[in-house]
């Protein structure tokens, strides 16, 4: 068609129509893609992580079953972590390690190590089972570093363990030790202390003189404890198999060998410890690498899910959910219709 033989009102109808069409004012389906179901939701900026919105996309079944099952194993442990944090906490407080005049001994704490076992495997557990109800990728690999990070302290852990187990002996006298001269001040020193000498039939760490090292079982202390040693030393604690005898130990460093050997045990707790782990090598062994398994189950349902994520959100994945899910940026108007850019013919 000829210019002329145009209408005259032909080019003004067309850049109405144009601007009309390219209007961000109009309903979704006439400026954006049909069916995208990020209509209406605020605009992804590229950057920023959106880390707990839901999910856009459609997993399979299987993906499902992995997904949830992530999260549940996650939400046992991290119930299991914050209770071991919540222990030691509550074991620092009890016994006020945290006041200025204990601070010096607050390493030896048994209570410290359960605030750092706690706090690392709730902090982790945590990332894991938020991260896999909302599928979230950040919070998932986090999870899984964190879990490389315990089996490869675990692992490093038990070969040094293994390598220089002929020079734990002295580090463990003299862990037992330091017990002995603390047993009245932490609470916990002495319940540990206490448990060992009843369960293994043993006092002190090389023998029972081992207790003149305490200022209150020293025969030198002015108080009624005085050459005596724990009740735990004796052979029968128990008065009347029901009450504990606090009494039974008392004079009892003060006796001859062949006296003291019919009310307290003699040996001390270090050789008869050693035997101990010595005999039950099998069965520590067998929990260690059930505790290697346990993470390593939670570390692949975590790398199975990554990859199905994954999957699903890449483009041309054959959803048209997860290719409207990977879209990144503000939604851009339809450009004009060709015939309404004016007369160009």
């Amino acid at each position: 068609v000829k210019d002329d033989e145009r209408s005259p009102l032909l080019p003004q109808v067309n850049a109405g129509l144009g601007k009309l069409l390219s209007s961000p004012n109009l309903p979704g389906p006439l400026f954006s893609a049909a069916g995208d179901p990020d209509a209406g939701l605020p605009e992804k900026h590229p950057g920023k992580w959106d880390l707990l919105l839901p999910p856009s996309h459609s997993l399979d079944f299987c993906s499902y079953c992995i997904k949830y099952l992530t999260f549940l194993w996650n939400l046992l442990f991290s119930v299991l972590g914050l209770l071991i944090l919540a222990f030691g906490i509550w074991g620092l407080l009890a016994k006020e390690s945290l006041v200025s005049e204990r601070i010096a001994h607050l390493g030896s704490d048994p209570m410290l190590f359960f605030v750092l076992v706690g706090l690392a495997v709730s902090t982790v557990s945590l990332a894991g089972c938020v991260g896999a109800l909302y599928e979230n990728t950040c919070l998932l690999k986090f999870f899984t570093g964190g879990v490389i990070t315990f089996v490869i302290l675990e692992i490093l852990g038990g070969l040094v363990l293994y390598s220089l187990r002929h020079q734990l002996k002295g580090s463990l006298q003299n862990t037992m030790l330091e017990a002995v001269q603390r047993y009245q001040d932490d609470p916990d020193l002495r319940f540990i202390m206490d448990e060992i000498q009843m369960g293994l039939q043993c006092c002190g760490a090389e023998s029972y003189q081992d207790w003149q090292m305490n200022i209150y079982f020293n025969c030198s202390s002015p108080g009624v404890q005085a050459c005596g040693v724990p009740a735990s030393c004796c052979l029968n604690p128990l008065e009347n198999g029901t009450i504990t005898n606090s009494q039974c130990g008392f004079g009892a460093l003060g006796m001859e060998e062949f006296e003291a050997q019919s009310i307290i045990s003699l040996g001390g707790c270090v050789p008869q410890l050693s035997r101990w782990l010595r005999g039950h090598r099998g069965v520590l062994s067998a929990y260690f690498v059930f505790l290697i398994l346990l993470e390593v189950g939670g570390f692949l349902l975590a790398t199975k899910l990554l990859a199905d994520l994954a999957f699903v959100r890449a483009p041309g994945s054959g959803t048209c959910l997860a290719q409207a899910g990977n879209s990144a940026g503000p939604t851009e108007p339809a450009a004009a219709a060709p015939w309404a850019a004016g007369d160009q013919s």
